[in-house]
Formats: C-alpha cells, sequence, structure tokens
C-alpha cells in the first residue's frame, strides 16, 4: 500500500511540475511572423478547417493594458474590424475568426496599430 501512495504522489507531482507541451501546428498551417515598427512583434496563422479558414492573428507587445485597433482581410475585403487590449502574463492579444475559403489562393492580411505609440503592426499570408 505504502508503494501505491508513493507512486501516485510521484505521478502527482510530475503533473504538477512538467511544463505543458506546446501544440504543434498542422502540416497544412500557414504561420507567418514579423516585427512591427516598434518593438512588438506578430504572429498570423492560417488553418484549413472543414473547408474555411481559421484565421489567428497574434500582436505581442510585452505590455499589459495596451489598445490596439485591428482589422483583417481577405482576399482585399475587410473580415474584421475592433479593438484589441493586450493582457497578462504575456502582454498579447490574439483575434480568432474563420472564414470561407474562396477558390483558388487566398491572401489574409492583418493590421495593428497603436494609437498612443503609432506603432504599427501588418502581416501577410497565403493558404
Amino acid at each position: 500500500m505504502k508503494k501505491v501512495l508513493a507512486t501516485l504522489a510521484s505521478a502527482a507531482l510530475l503533473a504538477v511540475v512538467m511544463p505543458a507541451v506546446p501544440v504543434t501546428a498542422g502540416d497544412d498551417d500557414v504561420i507567418r511572423r514579423g516585427s512591427c515598427s516598434g518593438r512588438s512583434t506578430w504572429k498570423l496563422k492560417l488553418s484549413p478547417e472543414n473547408g474555411r479558414i481559421e484565421v489567428e492573428y497574434e500582436v505581442d507587445q510585452n505590455r499589459n493594458g495596451q489598445r490596439w485597433r485591428v482589422r483583417l482581410f481577405h482576399n482585399g475585403e475587410r473580415f474584421f474590424a475592433g479593438v484589441r487590449t493586450t493582457q497578462a502574463p504575456s502582454g498579447s492579444f490574439e483575434v480568432h475568426r474563420v472564414v470561407n475559403d474562396a477558390a483558388g489562393t487566398d491572401t489574409i492580411r492583418a493590421r495593428a496599430k497603436n494609437p498612443a505609440t503609432d506603432e504599427l503592426c501588418r502581416g501577410r499570408a497565403t493558404l
């Protein structure tokens, strides 16, 4: 019985101590990264999803509470416009949307501007 309890305690400790394994991108995912006009960085990920495209746009500023104006475009047509605020713990924000997969190549453009600092982030990816 002591052996069983010791094994269970060890397993519980490992579950708490071991870091989470990061989720990897699928084989068909497209990921682009870049720098903004200041110190921030951006990431744009496109993933095929049942005849649609999942779009994930992230800006990492490493500073919490910063407001950004965000716009996303699919083949030149705007499909998202809004304001996002960077959040703890990383000082970043994300926008997730799903759009229809058009015939041929799909181009997604992302733009975010921090009106307080005039920093601008622009990204582009095709699928």
